[in-house]
């Protein structure tokens, strides 16, 4: 059994993403290339953004931090804390509109 402080990884992580160059910090949480589940904290500073890129599986952004903008081909869906967005099987891309965090859960094709 093993416990986090998603809290405590929030604040972590925007302190590093303010002064990353990317702009972003992130953190498995649990999972790994070894299991089908991933949880991954993403945090964003304002104006940063995941490029466009494909969905590896099923998968959804529970936003814990901030304001941020989950893109797809002709949609766009905003988030906000207590937010749970399903990320389309499609490309798409993840915009912060606040400094933010996000808790990424994907279940992997295999």
């Amino acid at each position: 059994m093993h416990k986090e402080s998603l809290s405590a990884l929030v604040r972590e992580h925007l302190e590093i993403a303010a002064t990353a160059s990317s702009g972003r910090s992130a953190h498995t949480i649990y999972g790994g290339h070894d299991r089908s589940l991933r949880q991954t904290l993403i945090a964003l500073r304002a104006g940063s953004r995941l490029d466009e890129h494909e969905n590896p599986g099923e998968a959804t952004l529970h936003v814990l931090h901030g304001r941020v903008a989950l893109v797809a081909v002709d949609t766009k869906c905003d988030g906000t804390p207590g937010d749970l967005m399903t990320i389309p099987d499609s490309r798409h891309a993840l915009e912060a509109i606040e400094d933010s965090a996000v808790l990424l859960t994907v279940a992997m094709r295999i």
